[in-house]
């Protein structure tokens, strides 16, 4: 009797390891490269146009700020042989505290926009994530794999329909 216990456990785990591959058959696999997707996307390209709308006009500001900087320097090189040592030092005073005055406004700005650019690319991650989603629920497929991938074939990549889907939902 232990014998033939043994037999039926050997049987089973033959059938299991023969029907395994069977199984893994039934298995729809898809691909989505990510990098490509958040690059080609409507919404990717609308988020940066929408940041550089919001950003253009204190990035105008900043920039002519730089260029006054650059003429009071033009300007202490060019006369400052010529000017008293009170107007030469505060001329001096206020090249420095505009220079202090730039560095602050730049760093706000740029604090600003890396807060209002991770925002956008926080949305723009949820709404492709919700694509792929929906794609592969409603294609049904059993496994969606995005990231670190050595190889996938073009017969499980779904970048294209993720893309025209994000596309579709853009209009």
């Amino acid at each position: 009797m232990c014998k033939l216990n043994k037999q039926a456990i050997f049987l089973m785990l033959c059938s299991v390891i023969l029907l395994a591959p069977v199984q893994a058959a039934d298995i729809k696999i898809g691909f989505v490269n990510i990098a490509v997707v958040m690059e080609k996307a409507p919404q990717a390209e609308f988020a940066r146009k929408s940041l550089e709308k919001e950003f253009s006009d204190r990035d105008g500001k900043l920039t002519s700020s730089r260029d006054s900087i650059l003429n009071l320097e033009d300007k202490l090189k060019r006369e400052g042989d010529a000017m008293s040592a009170t107007q030469r030092s505060e001329l001096e005073r206020e090249i420095v505290k505009r220079k202090r005055d730039f560095n602050r406004t730049k760093d706000e700005l740029k604090e600003d926009f890396n807060i209002r650019r991770n925002e956008e690319l926080g949305k723009l991650q949820r709404d492709i994530y919700d694509v792929i989603l929906e794609l592969a629920r409603s294609e049904g497929y059993d496994l969606m794999v995005t990231e670190r991938v050595l190889y996938a074939s073009e017969r499980i990549d779904i970048t294209e329909a993720v893309l025209a889907r994000l596309r579709e939902a853009h209009e």
